[in-house]
């Protein structure tokens, strides 16, 4: 069944300026949310979702009330939700196997609803700019032909990508919103920061630097957080990279070198040095082929519990 907006099907074979002008009241959307500055999520309720991560949970949740991701350029991130069960899933995509993740996302949310019953699955895209090498466009056409391929009904109520998502400043494009969260109780999809994107956040870099597949990181049932097992070998380079000034590595592992936030190289940087450390992570940071696993504590915030106690 196709991708859908106001119940009728979205043509594909048009470019996507052409869908926007067909649907004002995307763009319409689009500008609303726009328009409304970055809230700071803390950490106590939050469910941090990096690069090449997904998470699903439902409003039952009593550990997880917000799901949210962000240093999104190229990348988009996507909130697909089932409007019957409530059930909502976030994940930060970057178009390494786009067709395979929202297969992946669709079976996370269709797992936890109840497909024949009320409600529809409702998807909302953000992020992207105007880049150079048209990398956003490119991920936003992907993203928009994966879900077309569903056998489900899916409606797309929020499109803030490319586009619709882009500033220029002195000739320079860059994303206007970077980050977004939505609150898994209410369904409000909101731009948004975040100070603290634990636990292991390192851990979690290092894992999509080497070429992860996207990764389920959460267990709505347990209402565990669970990292790894991770496995890679020693980093190519890693000592070059690390030797680098900030100038390279932000034009040699970025994809919008001129976009980035601020703390992109610092953040490329902990991420190497991580790697530097844990060439060979079966030995020395998953010796037992076990996952670490997180809850959270009685103030909201996630704390590691020991596998035994599982």
């Amino acid at each position: 069944m196709p991708l859908l907006v106001n119940g009728a099907r979205v043509d594909l074979a048009r470019p996507t300026g052409d869908m926007i002008r067909a649907h004002p009241h995307l763009e319409e959307k689009a500008k609303l949310l726009r328009s409304q500055p970055a809230q700071t999520v803390e950490p106590k309720g939050l469910l941090y979702v990096q690069q090449r991560e997904f998470a699903v949970t439902t409003p039952k949740d009593g550990s997880v009330s917000i799901l949210g991701s962000d240093d999104a350029t190229t990348c988009h991130i996507v909130v697909l939700r089932h409007t019957g069960s409530g059930a909502t899933c976030l994940t930060h995509c970057d178009g390494s196997d786009t067709e395979a993740e929202v297969s992946l996302i669709m079976s996370s949310v269709k797992s936890l609803s109840d497909t024949t019953g009320c409600g529809r699955l409702e998807v909302h895209l953000v992020g992207g700019f105007n880049d150079d090498r048209q990398l956003s466009q490119k991920l936003t056409n992907q993203l928009l032909r994966a879900f077309d391929l569903q056998p489900d009904d899916v409606h797309l109520v929020t499109f803030c990508v490319t586009e619709l998502n882009d500033r220029e400043e002195q000739d320079i494009h860059f994303p206007i919103i970077y980050g977004i969260a939505v609150n898994v109780k209410t369904a409000e999809i909101f731009p948004a920061t975040f100070p603290e994107k634990g636990p292991d956040e390192d851990l979690r870099s290092a894992h999509v630097l080497t070429g992860a597949p996207l990764t389920n990181i959460y267990d709505s049932k347990t209402e565990q957080l669970r990292i790894g097992p991770y496995f890679w070998g020693p980093f190519p380079h890693v000592d070059f990279w690390l030797e680098q000034d900030d100038a390279q590595i932000l034009q040699n592992l970025s994809t919008s070198p001129l976009a980035e936030p601020p703390h992109f190289v610092s953040h490329i940087r902990s991420t190497l040095t991580f790697l530097k450390a844990h060439p060979f992570p079966s030995r020395s940071l998953f010796p037992d082929r076990k996952p670490r696993i997180y809850k959270k504590n009685e103030e909201g915030l996630w704390e590691q519990v020991c596998s035994d106690k599982i």
